[in-house]
């Protein structure tokens, strides 16, 4: 029940990341249309720009666990199974450690932006705390996601991440197609 709850959360902060893109592409083809037009939107870019913040954010975790997140592989192949078992979760206790420490910090941003109601500076005067949400939550997931990933590892599995090597060369071109190479 835990391993759904987790695999749907990292699901649904991919889809949010998702949504951000497609807001991204609204707001975009809004301002562009609206200058032709001589309309403003007031605020657009910052807007736009928050909803990338939140996009690039949410879509870690995601990421991540499809073993799309740029990892540096070519030392750890070349390693013996025993060797590489060891780095690979050294690698995880890092990275763990390097992401609970920013997104403890992004919390507490989020969360002292709330405390003292710190406004943008733009055209329209937002709360700071809610476009600094995308950015927060989005590390404390991928957070989630390194922890989890390490149990799983520490437990005696292999990394989820880690995809089966390419057994043709079809299928090397297949996954380079779908990764957008």
């Amino acid at each position: 029940m835990l391993r759904s709850a987790l695999d749907g959360l990292y699901r649904f902060a991919g889809y949010l990341a998702g949504v951000f893109l497609l807001v991204i592409f609204l707001l975009m083809m809004a301002l562009s249309l609206g200058r032709e037009a001589g309309m403003n939107i007031p605020a657009g870019d910052d807007f736009a720009a928050w909803s990338m913040a939140a996009m690039a954010f949410l879509g870690l975790a995601h990421t991540f666990r499809s073993g799309e997140l740029i990892r540096v592989g070519l030392v750890l192949d070349r390693l013996p199974a025993s060797g590489r078992r060891g780095i690979e979760i050294l690698c995880l206790v890092i990275g763990a450690a390097v992401i609970l420490f920013f997104a403890f910090y992004a919390l507490h941003m989020t969360y002292d932006s709330w405390r003292f109601n710190d406004m943008s500076q733009g055209a329209l005067a937002v709360p700071l705390w809610f476009p600094q949400l995308g950015y927060s939550v989005g590390l404390a997931i991928l957070a989630i996601a390194f922890l989890d990933e390490l149990a799983h590892v520490l437990t005696g599995h292999a990394p989820r991440y880690e995809k089966e090597p390419p057994a043709t060369p079809e299928e090397i071109v297949d996954r380079a197609a779908e990764s957008g190479l």
